[in-house]
Order: C-alpha cells, then sequence, then structure tokens
C-alpha cells in the first residue's frame, strides 16, 4: 500500500512538473515571440525541477523494483538445487 501511495504521487508531481512547464504556453498568459515574463521563467524552472526530481526518483523506484525482483528470482533458482 505504502509504496502504490508513494509512486502515486511521484507520478503526480511528474504530471504537475510537466504542466508548470507547460502551462504559461497552453494557457497563452506568455505571448508568443515575446520575451519570456518573470512568471514564465519561474514556472518553467521550477517545473522542470518537480517533473526532473519526479522522474528520477521513479526511475530509482523502478531499478530497486527490479533488484530484488532478481534477486528473489536467483533465490528461487539456488533454493531448487
Amino acid at each position: 500500500m505504502r509504496s502504490t501511495l508513494g509512486v502515486s504521487a511521484l507520478a503526480l508531481l511528474f504530471i504537475g512538473g510537466l504542466w508548470l512547464v507547460a502551462a504559461p504556453f497552453a494557457v497563452g498568459y506568455q505571448p508568443r515571440g515575446d520575451e519570456w515574463t518573470d512568471a514564465t521563467v519561474n514556472d518553467v524552472w521550477v517545473g522542470g525541477l518537480l517533473a526532473g526530481g519526479a522522474f528520477v526518483a521513479l526511475v530509482a523506484y523502478a531499478a530497486d523494483a527490479l533488484r530484488e525482483l532478481a534477486r528473489r528470482g536467483r533465490h528461487a533458482v539456488d533454493t531448487t538445487h
């Protein structure tokens, strides 16, 4: 249960970070071709850091899960002989 909640939270943080990066352009408060406003720069940096951090944590979680599966598989093979 805890791991599902944690992965769900990381996925939401990742999606939220992507939205922060895209929002100024998708919503239209950053005019096309104009110099970026301070709000746009802030959204892109914060969203990028949030999405990047969540992505790294998700990859680390997946790597740990794969490592655990491999360990269990190796253990199962060793006990049958």
